[in-house]
């Protein structure tokens, strides 16, 4: 046995070790975040109020003040929105998303929110400027999940 073929085999030994390494690191990394990605029950909560004709800005102002309530009983808020234009569908709508760890989670948070007295003068506030239809709120809510490829999971 020559010494060259030595040298050449612990050289394709040694790197056949390496590439097994490499692989097995990125498939238990790739794993890993399949699992974590799995095991989350973070939702998104969509919101759009509806407001009588002109009542936007008069809304906007009362969630203004209201938001560092909303961030005290854990309401994460990602966003508020007014749309740019005019269109019949949009025209009077206050739109904002919210993040929550999950659905229960939401739920408690809400009715922690709603229980405190600080709120009830911004809901009290609130309540003439959101339309109403068959004497209801007309606030279209949904709850969403991230897809696998969202940015933002």
């Amino acid at each position: 046995m020559s010494a060259s073929w030595t040298y050449e085999g612990w050289k394709l030994c040694a790197t056949a070790v390496a590439a097994f390494v490499c692989g097995s690191l990125i498939t238990t990394h790739l794993t890993h975040v399949q699992e974590v990605k799995a095991d989350s029950n973070r939702v998104f909560e969509l919101m759009v109020y509806h407001t009588e004709p002109g009542k936007v800005p008069a809304l906007e102002s009362v969630f203004k003040d209201v938001s560092k309530l909303q961030t005290k009983h854990g309401l994460n808020v990602i966003g508020y929105w007014v749309p740019n234009d005019d269109s019949p569908a949009w025209k009077d709508t206050f739109v904002y998303l919210v993040a929550h760890p999950s659905q229960d989670e939401a739920k408690k948070n809400w009715d922690a929110l709603h229980a405190d007295p600080v709120f009830l003068p911004y809901r009290n506030a609130a309540v003439p400027l959101i339309e109403k239809v068959n004497g209801a709120f007309h606030v279209d809510e949904v709850f969403m999940h991230p897809t696998n490829f969202s940015e933002m999971k």
